[in-house]
This record gives structure tokens, sequence and C-alpha cells, in this order.
């Protein structure tokens, strides 16, 4: 059983229990699945910009992510529908709580000036989502081995009903939020 989900059994419960005063352990908000996604726009124009993006994230995560296309046709950035336009993988049990672990603890606090996540990025139903400007923040990730520093964007999705449970969620699993009023 990965670490994070261990802590999250024994710990996190039972203080989420108390500090929202539910009755019943499932009623406790957990972690549904980890959405990570790399938009590419030049896959328009380099065909193996998409290999190297599916490489790196395959590296990350340690699961083979899918290719995303286009839903329809935007003349101005030059997108016809059915076009490649990005990568995306969805992690669910052991290899979801393996990556919280290790985005958490390792690679966010590899960012260059890194004083927390922002605490307000929750979407009004308890998911989070944070965006990444570089995939070297990740150590399986080789510095000679990337073509161009792409970003990425992370959801953590929850069962959790309001922010405030998903915010209390993620700073018992180790979520370094700034603290407020403390800008970037």
């Amino acid at each position: 059983m990965p670490r994070l989900q261990d802590l999250y059994r024994n710990e996190v419960v039972p203080a989420l229990q108390e500090e929202f005063q539910y009755d019943n352990p499932m009623e406790v908000p957990r972690l549904n699945k980890i959405v990570v996604n790399i938009g590419m726009g030049e896959a328009l124009q380099t065909a193996k910009a998409l290999d190297f993006a599916v490489s790196d994230l395959t590296r990350i995560v340690g699961q083979k992510p899918v290719t995303t296309k286009a839903r329809k046709s935007i003349a101005t950035f030059k997108l016809r529908e059915g076009n490649t336009i990005g990568v995306m993988v969805t992690l669910r049990g052991n290899r979801m709580w393996d990556f919280l672990d290790r985005l958490c603890n390792v690679a966010l606090p590899r960012q260059r000036d890194f004083r927390g996540v922002s605490p307000d990025s929750f979407d009004g139903r308890g998911n989070y989502s944070l965006g990444l400007r570089e995939q070297l923040i990740f150590p399986e990730i080789e510095y000679d081995k990337i073509d161009k520093v792409r970003g990425m964007s992370v959801t953590i999705v929850t069962s959790a009903r309001t922010d405030e449970e998903g915010r209390r969620l993620l700073q018992h699993l180790g979520m370094p939020f700034r603290r407020p009023g403390q800008e970037r």
C-alpha cells in the first residue's frame, strides 16, 4: 500500500471526520482520480513533438497516455477537427497515490522560487487544478533527453462537496498551499 494511502486511512479520515462532524467514515472526502494533461499546439507542425510528450508523460506517471484530438475546427488556429492536439493520462489506485506523493514532496519543492501552490484553484466542487511550467521538476526526466520544455496541467478530482472540504483533505495529505496573503 502506498505511503500516502496509509496516511489517508489512519490519520486523515479520523481528523476530517472530527473536523467536519461526519457521522460515518464513508462521508469523508477521498481522492477519486488525478488527470495529467499536456496540451500541444506545436503537434500540428511537428509530429515528433507528440512522441516526446508521450515519452515524458509515460516516464513521469508510469502509465501510457492517450492522445487527445480536436473536437471542432478553428480556422484562426489552423486547427481541423480530428487533429491530435495533446496527451493525457488518468491515474487511479496505487499510481494515483504514488504520483500525488511525488508531486507534493519531490516535484513541487524543486520549482525555482517555490512558495507554495495557490489555495484558490478549486472549482466549487472540491476538485483542485494546478499548472506546472516545466516537466523538468520531476526527477524521472533527464535534462539532456528532452526536446523542449513543456508545461502540464494536473487536476485532482475528489469526492468533496465543497472547496473547503477538498482544501482540508489536500492539506492533510501534504499539498504545500501558500498561506493567505502570501503572493507569488
